[in-house]
């Protein structure tokens, strides 16, 4: 099974963005980082976990392990109900950051991905490392060098 840790940080928000996943899979551990100049940290949420599953085969077996209950929640609860609804909310209103949701669903189905919750800043080594990849990246505006 590939473990998946993400995080996703923001300066102000919206404001300057960073994101971070670790990949650890049977070749090892990679890290991956990225870059936003305005961006709220719900998106840089959703990128960590969009950009680490496009990077696996189809067909993997993936446990995703996130401290975003927004993103945790989204993917495992509302977004059946939003598709459903024609992407409204259940008070009508459209949902935010719908292209981020479609591209996670998009990733999602190609492999069989277990969602986890952890909770942030709890000393969860992995998560711990994202959480500074995602502030370097902002730090770097861009990928955090030796990374990627």
């Amino acid at each position: 099974m590939i473990e998946v840790y993400t995080d996703g940080a923001c300066r102000g928000n919206p404001g300057p963005g960073g994101w971070a996943a670790v990949v650890r899979d049977a070749d090892g551990s990679r890290e991956l980082t990225g870059f936003d100049p305005s961006t709220t940290n719900n998106r840089m949420e959703l990128t960590a976990a969009i950009e680490a599953l496009a990077t696996l085969p189809p067909d993997s077996q993936v446990r995703v392990l996130s401290d975003s209950k927004y993103v945790i929640d989204g993917i495992t609860n509302w977004c059946s109900a939003w598709i459903r609804r024609g992407w409204r909310k259940s008070d009508g209103k459209p949902v935010l950051n719908r292209e981020l949701w479609q591209r996670l669903i998009e990733e999602t189905s190609r492999m069989k991905v277990d969602w986890r919750w952890v909770e942030g800043h709890s000393g969860q080594e992995e998560n711990e490392r994202c959480d500074l990849l995602a502030n370097m990246a902002i730090d770097h505006a861009g990928p955090v060098p030796g990374n990627n």
